[in-house]
């Protein structure tokens, strides 16, 4: 690291990333990336106090790409909420299918620390809920939808599809017939919804 280039918490959450890719969660040590970095370990600890919290940031830094990308199909003007709540579940099921399959490495030690920062995990699953229920709720609105309880029906959406998103189910993803149970799901969410 060069002396005019600062030392973020970013950079240090990026050098964190390609550790834990290279070395493992088990292996993987604050001293390693602070190597990764050309700095001390200590100039680590004062952005991130703990190797926990560090590894409880790089988790919620993960998890925080795929609520962003969803975040833009939920607050999108464009379309209607039918289209959305189909375009949100298709690109949470294509987000969480290109982690496991493009990186499995990665995966594998994501899946570790998820199980660390189970606090991190429930904030995730409060935002894509909630990101959810805005869609619902629009669509009751705009009379697409029908739901008493919209809260009730993005949370039973969101169970009713976690064999596409949720990591356990990852090595399904992989087969052939996948993307037509998907839709299949979906098509069937979608006409217990409609007005």
């Amino acid at each position: 690291m060069s002396t005019t280039e600062a030392l973020t918490a970013d950079r240090i959450l990026e050098a964190t990333e390609e550790v834990l890719r290279r070395f493992g969660p088990s292996k993987a040590t604050v001293v390693d990336v602070a190597r990764a970095l050309g700095v001390s370990h200590g100039s680590v600890y004062r952005h991130f106090r703990t190797k926990a919290a560090l590894r409880e940031a790089v988790t919620a830094r993960w998890l925080g790409r795929t609520e962003e990308l969803l975040s833009e199909i939920t607050e999108g003007r464009a379309r209607s909420a039918e289209e959305k709540l189909r375009a949100w579940l298709a690109g949470l099921f294509e987000t969480k299918r290109h982690k496991a399959g493009d990186d499995p490495e990665l995966f594998a030690t994501y899946m570790v620390l998820i199980t660390e920062a189970s606090g991190v995990v429930d904030e995730h699953l409060v935002v894509l809920v909630s990101q959810l229920t805005r869609i619902v709720e629009e669509g009751v609105r705009s009379g697409e939808f029908a739901a008493a309880s919209p809260v009730s029906v993005a949370q039973a959406v969101f169970d009713a599809t976690a064999r596409f998103h949720d990591p356990v189910h990852a090595p399904e993803w992989r087969r052939p017939s996948i993307d037509d149970e998907f839709r299949a799901v979906c098509e069937l969410l979608l006409r217990g919804l409609r007005a």
